[in-house]
């Protein structure tokens, strides 16, 4: 035999004794997963929620915080444990946010830490700013569930907020634009009330609602010049006018006031522009 075939032989014998290797550790580490393991952990890393142009009759939301573990599912539903960071924390409890039942679901490797929000305790306007309020939750052992990440990643943040920001149009410069002609001075419940109307298109021509997001974006985020030219009939009919009728409806004065104490007034009368 050769020293080349030797050498051939030898390299063989290695790589076969490394796969062997391998594999082994591969069944010893699969034959070492117990499904009775109940590891727990966050799925997400970004928790973010606003509630922008919702409209404003909607006054809660609750936000599923997910988890998901590692191990066997069961019949029942399973309890997780968490406690709230307070160091880290900026909103309170029962007047800003509540949180629920938090458990993992039966039948299921996925559960939730869910949070409502109360939007009337939100605090901020366009005008003065909007307060963003942080939510700082912590994975804990409990009788069902043992976090699995190092303790840096069994936490997470949850930010929240009311803000209403003008969307970002822009004309040929470059320059935010918001379209005073159709829509008098910029205010947050005049965006609120254009997505809203925007969105009821749907039920009325949904072919026209479907080629409208496309162009837009589902929230208007993508109006370009800030004039949805292509669409300037539809808008007119079902979306100025409903917003003018709604601004200027005497019932809904004291209403608008009431959650808008500096709302304009100012709505233009599509007939006339």
């Amino acid at each position: 035999m050769t020293m080349k075939n030797i050498i051939k032989r030898a390299v063989w014998v290695v790589v076969l004794l490394a796969v062997t290797l391998l594999a082994s550790c591969n069944d010893e580490n699969y034959l070492k997963f117990d499904l009775s393991q109940t590891g727990i952990y966050f799925t997400k890393d970004t928790l973010n929620y606003s509630f922008s142009v919702t409209p404003v009759e909607i006054k809660t939301h609750t936000y599923n915080i997910p988890v998901k573990i590692m191990g066997g599912v069961s019949k029942t539903k399973r309890p997780l444990g968490y406690y709230i960071d307070s160091d880290s924390t900026t909103a309170e409890e029962n007047v800003h946010f509540s949180i629920g039942e938090a458990c993992v679901l039966p039948d299921s490797i996925m559960g939730y830490i869910p949070v409502t929000i109360y939007r009337d305790k939100l605090e901020g306007s366009h005008s003065t700013g909007y307060t963003q309020y942080k939510l700082c939750v912590r994975l804990v052992q409990n009788d069902h569930f043992t976090p699995t990440l190092d303790s840096l990643h069994q936490v997470r943040v949850f930010r929240f907020d009311n803000s209403v920001n003008q969307p970002e149009w822009y004309n040929a410069h470059g320059e935010k634009v918001w379209q005073k002609k159709y829509l008098g001075e910029w205010h947050p419940l005049k965006f609120i009330k254009m997505v809203e109307y925007f969105h009821a298109v749907k039920d009325i021509q949904p072919e026209t609602y479907k080629a409208m997001v496309k162009l837009y974006g589902e929230n208007l985020e993508h109006i370009e010049f800030g004039d949805p030219y292509q669409y300037r009939t539809v808008f007119i009919k079902y979306i100025y006018t409903p917003m003018y009728n709604y601004f200027n409806d005497p019932a809904n004065r004291d209403y608008i006031l009431s959650e808008f104490p500096d709302f304009p007034f100012d709505f233009p009368d599509p007939k006339s522009v």
